[in-house]
């Protein structure tokens, strides 16, 4: 029911105005969208902030799903959604052309192959070790010796690869793969955003989230370069869904622990 509450508040948000935008009058900023009648979004899945599939049920869901909606109904047309096996891998897909927009976790690196709008979720970075680890704190966790699970592209590894100074990085395809090597015994941590850890703490019996972080980050969408006039109307409505207190919404109707809605740009 909270669910489809949210969806209801989003379609009531942005669907009315966008659908008569778009018939009428397309904004100039859009109207290539609007004139191919659908916006693809490249989602990035196993990750909290961005989306997770159900193994159960198979259900795709996210703030990638969810903001993804909102923006194509604000624009009265079609969401498409283009799924990858992680967020880190949405910029193959960028390379081919292959999606409109995306949410990613903001990165330097990433930076320099797509915009990034403002912000609108923010949380850390940080590690779950298994039971009985002597990881105690984020800054335990760069020593030799130390293995550090981390999902390929994902945020984890462009940071991790650029901070660490004596522990190794162990890069998998997925972040059910890297979850799995801490199962095993076969590294001593995963890295990974907060919220996505919470969740996958549960099935780890005896493992723990550390309680700080090694990193902020902020949740953003991306459009590819050279797309100024897309990145002012995504900026637009990003600040209209965290007014309006639809991000606040979502973070509460997802059951995101760790993460709040990025203060209001300035």
């Amino acid at each position: 029911m909270m669910r489809i509450a949210l969806v209801t508040a989003l379609a009531v948000a942005f669907g009315a105005s966008g659908t008569s935008l778009a018939q009428q009058q397309p904004d100039p900023r859009v109207a290539d969208l609007v004139q191919s009648g659908a916006l693809r979004v490249g989602l990035g899945i196993g990750s909290l902030t961005t989306a997770t599939r159900d193994p159960a049920t198979g259900e795709v869901k996210g703030p990638a799903l969810e903001l993804g909606r909102a923006l194509a109904a604000r624009m009265g047309i079609q969401f498409v959604s283009v799924e990858y096996p992680r967020p880190g891998a949405v910029i193959d897909g960028l390379r081919a052309g292959a999606w409109d927009v995306s949410i990613l976790i903001v990165d330097p690196v990433r930076a320099e192959q797509v915009d990034f709008s403002h912000p609108f979720m923010q949380t850390d970075l940080t590690y779950l070790v298994a039971a009985g680890s002597t990881i105690q704190n984020a800054g335990d966790a760069d020593h030799q010796g130390i293995r550090i699970a981390v999902a390929r592209g994902d945020t984890s590894d462009l940071y991790l690869t650029r901070a660490l100074k004596q522990a190794q990085l162990v890069r998998t395809d997925s972040i059910a793969a890297a979850v799995e090597l801490l199962r095993t015994g076969a590294v001593n941590a995963v890295a990974l955003n907060r919220p996505s850890l919470i969740a996958q703490s549960a099935a780890l019996p005896g493992s723990r989230v550390l309680n700080d972080g090694f990193a902020d980050i902020y949740s953003a969408m991306a459009v590819p370069k050279g797309h100024d006039g897309r990145l002012a109307y995504i900026n637009e409505f990003i600040e209209d869904a965290k007014a309006s207190g639809l991000v606040r919404r979502m973070i509460e109707t997802l059951g995101m622990q760790g993460v709040r809605a990025a203060a209001a740009a300035k």
